[in-house]
């Protein structure tokens, strides 16, 4: 079956009822049969359900979807994309180990790798996204994670896949790659190498701003020792969250689809318009690495980025004229939603390490929504003007 159909027909096995579409399992713990089949159960010698912290049905079933999508084995679902990162992290590093990582990564990554994991001794080198052909050089023999997101958060610059994947497998790293911003249906990190893919579901697998989740894809030996760091430090996603998941993946596809139509009209047209510096999309052809995105990804994903004129004050003046694009700390929603890094979500960071990852003080990002694109079009441009 094709993509959209596997989305839509995917589900767990009906109960006794049944039911045409999934019931909410809202329970903490099961029910055994007898002494010998809990024991069983808790030593792994059989399947099943033990405990909501270990699984749970709702969770099987968004997991199975994204796995499917993901073309991976397996996966872990967590409360959040934050969740997410942080586990895979916990559960393969140890004291005096190293990560390599893009220097372009969201706001809380960096304050994980600068401030959290330094208290456990585990040091993290960043390495320009546009500099591939170098990053062996900072690889030694205590670096065990390579980390990277591609589109990058908010730059939406890209980094070639298929090249790091090459270095990771020479150099035994294992390769993580934040999958957020292109989704599966745009980009499928593991067919060019990667061990681990992240997403907080968040954002473009909810695609309402209604509930938390994030994800880890993988092989069942990765996700086996994800599944035991986690099932004992707690990060689990409600049977809820991974009920209204599951089900937001059904029309994950066809939103997808108008994400990238919607955004890739309005970066073509913010390019021609004459109160804006510059334009960032991975499908124009004035990106940097245009090449690189329409070799890996099938569309450009949902995300604009651009400078209006004029620098902060401008575009300050740009987000308070806004009338119909919401001003919230989101992404991916069916809403469309302009926000300010520098302010927002990357504040925490020096000003030296924004304009590093090409954070300028006026840059504004667009996370283009299901609206009609010329109600869009006219919000944004009134606020320009």
């Amino acid at each position: 079956m094709k993509t959209e159909t596997r989305l839509i027909r995917t589900q767990v096995e009906r109960s006794d009822n049944k039911e045409h579409s999934v019931p909410l399992y809202m329970t903490s713990s099961y029910v055994f049969d007898d002494a010998d089949h809990m024991a069983a159960l808790f030593n792994d010698e059989e399947e099943g359900y033990i405990y909501s912290r270990y699984s749970n049905p709702n969770i099987s079933e968004f997991v199975q979807k994204v796995a499917d999508l993901e073309r991976t084995e397996t996966g872990w679902a967590t409360a959040s994309g934050m969740a997410a990162i942080f586990s895979v992290f916990g559960a393969f590093l140890e004291s005096g180990d190293e990560i390599l990582s893009s220097r372009s990564v969201f706001g809380s990554t960096h304050k994980l790798f600068t401030e959290i994991l330094p208290k456990w001794g585990i040091k993290t080198t960043y390495v320009d996204f546009d500099d591939v052909d170098n990053w062996a050089d900072s690889i030694n023999k205590r670096t065990k994670i390579l980390y990277l997101e591609t589109p990058t958060n908010p730059g939406v610059d890209i980094i070639d896949l298929a090249k790091v994947g090459v270095i990771t497998k020479q150099n035994g790293l294992l390769y993580v790659v934040d999958n957020c911003f292109a989704t599966p249906i745009n980009q499928k990190p593991a067919d060019f190498g990667a061990d681990l893919v992240i997403h907080s579901a968040t954002k473009y697998f909810d695609g309402q701003g209604r509930t938390m989740g994030g994800i880890i894809l993988g092989s069942e030996e990765h996700i086996l020792k994800i599944q035991g760091f986690a099932r004992h430090t707690g990060p689990a996603l409600s049977p809820f969250n991974a009920w209204t998941l599951s089900k937001s993946l059904e029309t994950l596809a066809l939103r997808v689809e108008r994400h990238n139509d919607n955004a890739l009209e309005i970066a073509k047209r913010l390019e021609k318009h004459e109160a804006v510096e510059w334009v960032k999309y991975p499908f124009l052809a004035s990106h940097p690495q245009y090449e690189i995105a329409k070799s890996q990804m099938k569309g450009g994903g949902g995300i604009v980025t651009f400078e209006v004129k004029g620098g902060l004050e401008k575009g300050k003046s740009f987000l308070n004229s806004l009338k119909m694009l919401s001003l919230t700390a989101n992404l991916g929603d069916s809403r469309s939603i302009a926000t300010h890094p520098a302010s927002t979500t990357h504040s925490k960071l020096t000003e030296e390490d924004r304009m590093k990852v090409g954070i300028s003080p006026g840059l504004i990002r667009i996370s283009a929504g299901l609206e009609h694109l010329e109600d869009i079009w006219a919000d944004i441009e009134q606020a320009l003007s």
